[in-house]
């Protein structure tokens, strides 16, 4: 369980002068040698704090070992949209599963259950971001660009990515929970991961709920396209494969909403990819078949031109 963790981070994050610090501090009490990185990344419209978690395993690559890592990455634009509005939005969600994720790696680690492989972990601390318009309902904006997001979370060390985003404002999920993807590859969406669908039935005890994407979804933001939200925008900037992990609500909610945030959806979707990394790690989770995908790739030639912003038809 990691209510404790739920409970304890978003007290940190529920304030207006939520900061990296805070939350570098919050994890070093957990584990005072923990690696732990925070730094302020400036956008065109202010800045953020990025923060960086890396959590070794016991076979993991940055000892020397061979098991695979995993990427866990909190997306959102916003804590808050500060002055508009007063308190934690919906859109916070992302970062606070992540961060609680971190947190309870750290306390296993402490107490010795070390996973087989490294863990990275990744969010940004932002609690006053813009909001900007989007239909059904507004999205929360960022001070930051997501390239550039990108281009602090996602790195050649990352075997895997989960991303788990706050994903309320649409009309195609119709859960209270989570739900994941497709798994995205190169510029394709590929089948879903059964091992994934598996860990969710065991973390839920429910039936497993998948959502759709569009190819316009799997594109990079600034080409003037839809975008359900950003939680696969790491697929833009890696050939990783990814899955995104989104925290959903029967009902349309806005990101820039306050009070509509569910500890127990963001805990249970924490939870889901805490079992995911353990099991990444040992080999025994897969999220997808590589020998298909040599396959479509020959059939179909590559698909990386989507991961990119196209052509200039300006």
């Amino acid at each position: 369980m990691l209510m404790k963790q739920i409970l304890e981070v978003y007290d940190i994050l529920d304030s207006p002068s939520a900061s990296g610090e805070a939350v570098r501090d919050y994890l070093l009490s957990v584990k005072p040698d923990a690696d732990v990185e925070t730094y302020k990344l400036e956008g065109p419209k202010g800045s953020t704090d990025m923060l960086k978690v890396r959590v070794p395993g016991r076979n993991g690559k940055s000892g020397g070992g061979t098991a695979p890592t995993i990427g866990l990455l909190g997306r959102l634009g916003g804590l808050g949209a500060r002055p508009e509005q007063i308190g934690f939005v919906s859109d916070g969600d992302g970062a606070l599963a992540a961060i609680a994720v971190a947190a309870k790696l750290l306390d296993m680690q402490k107490k010795g259950d070390l996973l087989d492989g490294d863990v990275f972990i990744s969010t940004h601390i932002c609690p006053d971001a813009p909001t900007e318009p989007h239909k059904p309902v507004p999205f929360m904006g960022s001070p930051v660009e997501m390239a550039q997001v990108n281009k602090e979370e996602v790195s050649p060390e990352l075997d895997a990515v989960l991303s788990v985003d706050t994903t309320k404002g649409n009309r195609v999920i119709n859960t209270n929970g989570f739900a994941i993807s497709p798994t995205v590859k190169s510029g394709y969406i590929l089948k879903v991961s059964e091992d994934l669908l598996s860990i969710m039935q065991t973390t839920t005890g429910c039936l497993p709920h998948v959502f759709p994407l569009s190819t316009q979804d799997i594109t990079p933001y600034g080409n003037e396209l839809y975008h359900l939200n950003s939680i696969l925008q790491p697929a833009t900037a890696t050939e990783a494969p990814v899955v995104g992990v989104a925290i959903t609500t029967e009902m349309m909610v806005a990101g820039s909403a306050t009070g509509a945030s569910h500890f127990g959806h963001c805990e249970s979707a924490a939870r889901f990819m805490l079992e995911v990394a353990k099991y990444y790690g040992r080999g025994e989770v897969h999220f997808y078949d590589a020998s298909e995908f040599e396959r479509i790739e020959k059939l179909y030639g590559s698909m990386k031109h989507l991961q990119t912003l196209g052509k200039d038809v300006s």
